[in-house]
């Protein structure tokens, strides 16, 4: 719920609060008025950016099928799929350079098998080379990067850094960070103004009023909307901070405090030398940007015995094939099933004894890491399919709408008479703090610093709003003494 919100009492022009005000908690919701009023005008706008290209990705499963067709499905599905190496050779006949990194088998019976590839000239990127499991010709290649198409690849880099690289994810972080701000400050506010009325309703509270004119109007379509989405709000603001740059890395350590991350699958093969082991766990499912170097590029055969031990092994759904990096590691193959129920064991493979080395499964992650997988898989649509994108999409389309009705409410409370017009709104008086409860300010303080060190973006941004708010004030004051 972004933006501006009319302050419950007269405002007061800058720097002429009291000098000793009275205490009281009112103080409270007229600084969670002002803090709700800088956010949604200067955060606001991040959060607009952040709205519309998620939107546009929630749907990439669909463009996807719709622009890569030929890749990605076969023509005619069913019968008798070919082995794995058929298909594995093929593609290599194929294409014979760079290195088999990994391969994917087919999430349906209408997709095709992916066969990935490592070129050093592709960077972190790979070729994914698409086969039809039933007939083994080879449809087409793609550059990919960790498995996703160029249009998947694109919208992801749009919603995350504006394709401006590690500089520009700040412009997401800020949007998560304050997200959860503006919401919850602007449940406050709703609550407590439907409370303090008479005649408050759930009706009220949950529906805009459409007897109302001018900004009341307004304000009531702002937080009505803003109700009905406020949970789907807080959770993509808390996902997407996961993995953010700087609330990530607080997360990652908090991970490691509480040994909150994924088992990790131990590669090294019996009796092998030290050092010859890879990592496993969650990095298991992007391994094939470690398969390059490996001593020798496998052969289709190895594939296809790793395949099989697997199945043995009880691994169903889609897998994902990755050789061993070093010479004294086993293979790795690992569930790839993002849809709930979802699906995620691994097991190491030694494919020259045609035995399980290994083995991590989902129900063993501890439950910070499993909510957290699942965050990440529900914040990009794909933990419950069709039913999870038309959600994304309608909170999107929501926070479109509640932030444009903030700047509306704001240029509607602009003053308008001949000797007062302005622009824009009135800002809420400054000075509201002075207001505040002294024991919630003083408990307040050292929870707002704990704060800013989890979320580093919220701390230094909400510091500039300050310091931007005390210099504006000691300019009006000197101002207004001249």
């Amino acid at each position: 719920m972004s933006s501006t919100t009319e302050p419950v009492s007269p405002v007061l022009p800058p720097d002429q609060v009291p000098p000793h005000p009275e205490r009281s908690w009112a103080g409270v919701r007229a600084l969670l008025v002002r803090l709700h009023f800088y956010a949604g005008v200067f955060v606001a706008p991040f959060l607009l950016v952040v709205a519309v290209t998620g939107l546009a990705y929630t749907f990439t499963p669909q463009l996807d099928r719709l622009v890569y067709e030929n890749w990605l499905t076969v023509d005619h599905p069913g019968g008798t799929v070919r082995p794995l190496a058929e298909q594995i050779a093929a593609a290599r006949q194929a294409y014979p350079d760079g290195t088999l990194a990994a391969v994917v088998t087919p999430p349906g019976p209408e997709d095709t098998t992916r066969v990935v590839l490592s070129l050093p000239e592709l960077g972190e990127k790979q070729r994914t080379v698409f086969v039809d499991p039933y007939t083994a010709r080879v449809k087409g290649d793609l550059t990919t990067w960790w498995g996703s198409t160029p249009l998947t690849t694109w919208l992801d880099d749009l919603h995350r850094n504006l394709h401006l690289g590690e500089g520009g994810r700040l412009y997401s972080e800020v949007a998560a960070s304050w997200l959860w701000v503006i919401v919850g400050g602007g449940l406050v506010l709703w609550l407590g103004r439907a409370r303090g009325r008479r005649a408050a309703t759930v009706r009220g509270v949950l529906l805009p009023d459409r007897t109302a004119r001018g900004v009341r109007r307004t304000r009531s379509w702002h937080a009505a909307t803003g109700i009905w989405l406020a949970l789907g709000l807080l959770f993509l603001s808390a996902t997407g901070m996961t993995w953010s740059h700087y609330a990530g890395d607080r997360f990652g350590r908090l991970l490691d405090a509480t040994r909150g991350h994924a088992p990790e699958l131990n590669t090294a093969l019996p009796n092998a030398e030290p050092g010859g082991t890879a990592g496993g766990g969650e990095h298991a499912e992007h391994a094939e940007h470690q398969a390059g170097t490996a001593t020798a590029d496998p052969g289709p055969a190895d594939f296809q015995k790793a395949l099989s031990v697997a199945r043995d092994a009880g691994l169903s759904g889609i897998v994902q094939i990755t050789p061993p990096a070093h010479a004294a590691s086993a293979w790795t193959v690992a569930q790839k099933d993002n849809t709930w129920p979802v699906h995620y064991d691994q097991v190491a493979v030694d494919t020259s004894t045609g035995t399980v080395t290994a083995r991590t499964r989902w129900a063993e992650y501890p439950l910070l890491s499993k909510l957290s997988k699942l965050g990440v898989q529900g914040h990009m649509g794909v933990l419950f399919g069709l039913v999870n994108q038309i959600l994304l999409a309608a909170i999107a389309v929501g926070l479109i709408l509640i932030t444009l009705w903030g700047y509306r409410m704001w240029w509607q409370r602009r003053p308008t008479r001949a000797d007062r017009s302005s622009r824009f709104g009135t800002p809420p008086a400054r000075g509201t703090w002075r207001t505040v409860p002294l024991p919630l300010l003083i408990t307040g303080i050292p929870l707002v610093v704990v704060l800013g060190w989890a979320l580093p973006v919220l701390g230094v941004t909400l510091a500039a709003f300050v310091l931007t708010d005390v210099v504006a004030g000691l300019v009006r004051r000197t101002r207004g003494t001249a």
